[in-house]
């Protein structure tokens, strides 16, 4: 089965990602993964505000990627499978793929306008190390050309 792993945040290009992995899993049989990124906090505060402000963070990708996976069940009718993990986003995806070697791409949107976004330049720029394809969909597409593409 094709497993496809796709970044979920609050971007329009996320949404754009998801779109299409969900379209490629629902076509070739495959599973989608949602892959929620907590960054680390860049300051340290004391002890118990620090611990708050991380549980924050994680609650609320975790309501995201739930809200995500709940359109993607309407979408395709497949529950993905959901991770939320705490880190630099370069590092946690590649640990996530070693992890996870039933992954046959990494879906990730382009910016539509602008710079594609930092982890599109980081894979895309090193793209020979990684152990899948990777699949850069660009932020500017519609709902109907994703349909269409996918």
């Amino acid at each position: 089965m094709r497993v496809y792993l796709t970044i979920i945040d609050e971007t329009d290009e996320a949404h754009v990602a998801l779109r299409f992995a969900a379209r490629r899993a629902a076509k070739t049989g495959g599973a989608v993964h949602l892959l929620a990124l907590v960054p680390k906090q860049a300051f340290n505060a004391f002890g118990g505000v620090q611990a708050t402000i991380e549980e924050e963070a994680r609650d609320r990708a975790e309501v995201m990627a739930n809200g995500a996976a709940g359109e993607l069940m309407v979408e395709s009718g497949k529950m993905p499978q959901i991770a939320v993990r705490v880190g630099d986003g370069k590092t946690v995806i590649a640990d996530y793929l070693d992890e996870h070697p039933e992954v046959a791409a990494l879906v990730l949107g382009a910016a539509a306008e602008g710079p594609p976004g930092p982890l599109v330049a980081h894979f895309s720029h090193n793209v020979g190390q990684l152990q899948c394809p990777l699949f850069i969909v660009p932020g500017n597409l519609s709902d109907e050309d994703l349909d269409r593409l996918s």
